[in-house]
């Protein structure tokens, strides 16, 4: 769990598995209301876990890229079952409210 605490780095494993090979800025754009301090930090931790990769070019101007590793990937296979729970709960949460007025 400590491997995904916090509000923002499940977020960032579903975006490098959903646009894998990302650059800072292209995540970033894919994450609205991240910080750009808050994103550099949760990079780095997940880079330290294992769980992210990054490969940074030689190039001028620097360009630096993100992706899953294969822990990453296994990672994210393991939340699947959490994300269909989630994307299930309003519904079913409406259906007891309903049920509770009576509607059902």
């Amino acid at each position: 769990m400590e491997v995904i605490g916090g509000k923002w780095k499940v977020l960032i494993l579903w975006a490098l598995h959903e646009h894998p090979y990302r650059r800072f800025g292209e995540l970033r754009r894919l994450l609205p209301g991240i910080t750009e301090k808050v994103l550099a930090s949760h990079l780095r931790e997940l880079e330290a876990d294992g769980v992210v990769h990054r490969v940074a070019y030689d190039e001028v101007p620097p360009r630096v890229e993100y992706s899953l590793t294969e822990d990453g990937v296994r990672l994210n296979e393991a939340l699947q079952p959490l994300a269909a729970w989630g994307r299930e709960r309003p519904t079913a949460r409406r259906l007891e409210e309903k049920a509770d007025q009576g509607l059902v």
